[in-house]
C-alpha cells in the first residue's frame, strides 16, 4: 500500500469515527421562559458532564427562549422541543391538553414537576427616588410601571395575581382587589413581551419609576447591566411562583429522545443543580440549599396562587382569556 493509499484509508475511517461519534451525540432542546435563560447557561454544561460521567454518553442542548406563553405556542405549533421547562403551569397544561406533554405531567418528577420557584418583586432604579415600598405606592400619580402582558409570559400572570392577591392578604374583597389591579394598570405606559423585554424597556429604554418582575431578574440585571443599577425592594406580600418542567412525549416519540431528556430533568433536582438554581436567585426547593443562601433569599410572607384563585388554570380562565377581567380592566393607551 502507498503511503498516499494509507493516508486515504486513514482519512476514511478517521471521518467514519467523527460520523459516529456525532451520530451517538443526542442533541436536546430545552424551550424555557425568558427569565431563566442564565440558569441554563450554567445547568446545561454541568448537566452534560453529569451525563457523561454516568452513562459515557454524550449530549448537547440547544436553548429556545421567550415568554413562557409564546413558547408553549411555539412547542403545541411544531417546535421540537425535547423539554419544556416554564415558569407557569398552565403553559404546560395548554400542552398537556393538546397531546404534547403528558396528561399527568406533574407527577413524573418531585414537587409538581416544579424543582424551584420564585417570587415577584419591585425593581427600582437606584435610589428609589420614588420612594416605593409596597403595592400601594404602584397606583399613585406619576408612578410608572413596566410589566409583561398577562398574555403573552407567565411573568404578567404571576405579577398580576400577586397585585390581586396582595389586596386580599390585607382582608380587602375581590372587587377591591379588581379596583386596585385596573388603578397600577393604569400607570403602565407600555407591556412588555416577556420577562427580559420588560426589563429591556425599563433599563434600555429607561421608561417607568419600577419593574415588577421575578425575584430572579435581579441578579440578572446585575450581571448584563453592571450592580448599583436597580434596587430591589420586597414588598409586604407576594406570590409564591412555581417553574415546571416536562417532557415533551411528542418530540421524545418521533426523535426516541425520551430518556435524556428525562435524565435532564431529574438532573434539575440534584444538590448540584439546587445550587446553580441559587445562584441565580432562583428558590431551590432543597431545604438545605435554601438555608445556605438565606441572605439571598429574604424572608417574605409569601401566598399561594390556590389560595385566592384556585389553581392557575382557573385564572387563566377568568382573568386572562379573552374577554376575562385582565381585559375588562386593561385598555391600550388609556390613563
Amino acid at each position: 500500500m502507498t503511503s498516499f493509499q494509507l493516508k486515504s484509508v486513514l482519512a476514511a475511517a478517521a471521518l467514519a469515527l467523527s460520523g459516529m461519534a456525532s451520530a451517538q451525540t443526542t442533541t436536546l432542546l430545552n424551550a424555557s421562559y425568558d427569565v431563566a435563560r442564565e440558569f441554563y447557561k450554567d445547568y446545561n454544561p454541568a448537566f452534560v458532564a453529569h451525563y457523561r460521567n454516568t452513562t459515557g454518553k454524550d449530549v448537547k442542548i440547544d436553548q429556545a427562549h421567550g415568554g413562557s406563553s409564546a413558547q408553549a405556542r411555539a412547542v403545541k405549533d411544531g417546535l421540537d422541543a425535547d423539554v419544556v421547562t416554564m415558569n407557569t403551569t398552565t403553559d404546560i397544561e395548554f400542552l398537556a391538553a393538546n397531546g404534547v406533554v403528558a396528561k399527568d405531567w406533574a407527577k413524573k418528577f418531585p414537587h409538581d414537576a416544579s424543582p424551584t420557584t420564585s417570587t415577584m418583586l419591585f425593581l427600582v432604579r437606584n435610589g428609589n427616588p420614588k420612594n416605593i415600598k409596597d403595592w400601594d405606592d404602584l397606583v399613585k400619580p406619576g408612578v410608572q410601571v413596566i410589566v409583561v402582558n398577562p398574555k403573552t409570559g407567565g411573568n404578567g400572570r404571576y405579577a398580576y395575581l400577586a397585585a390581586w392577591g396582595a389586596v386580599r392578604e390585607k382582608g380587602g374583597t375581590d372587587a377591591q382587589a379588581a379596583d386596585f389591579v385596573g388603578k397600577l394598570y393604569k400607570n403602565v405606559p407600555v407591556l412588555g413581551k416577556g420577562g427580559r423585554d420588560a426589563t429591556a424597556i425599563f433599563l434600555q429604554r429607561n421608561i417607568g419609576d419600577v419593574l415588577i418582575t421575578f425575584e430572579s431578574e435581579v441578579l440578572s440585571i446585575d450581571r448584563e447591566f453592571g450592580a448599583g443599577k436597580v434596587d430591589a425592594i420586597y414588598p409586604s406580600s407576594s406570590i409564591v411562583a412555581e417553574n415546571p418542567v416536562a417532557v415533551v412525549e411528542r418530540t421524545a416519540a418521533k426523535k426516541g429522545s425520551g430518556e435524556v431528556a428525562k435524565a435532564y430533568l431529574d438532573y434539575l433536582y440534584s444538590e448540584e443543580a439546587q445550587e446553580i438554581a441559587a445562584k441565580h436567585a432562583l428558590r431551590p426547593r432543597s431545604e438545605a440549599v435554601l438555608k445556605k443562601h438565606a441572605a439571598v433569599f429574604k424572608p417574605l410572607k409569601q401566598f399561594t396562587v390556590a389560595k385566592y384563585f384556585g389553581s392557575l388554570g382557573e385564572a387563566q380562565k377568568v382573568h386572562f382569556n379573552d374577554g376575562g377581567q385582565f381585559d375588562k380592566l386593561y385598555t391600550p393607551g388609556a390613563k
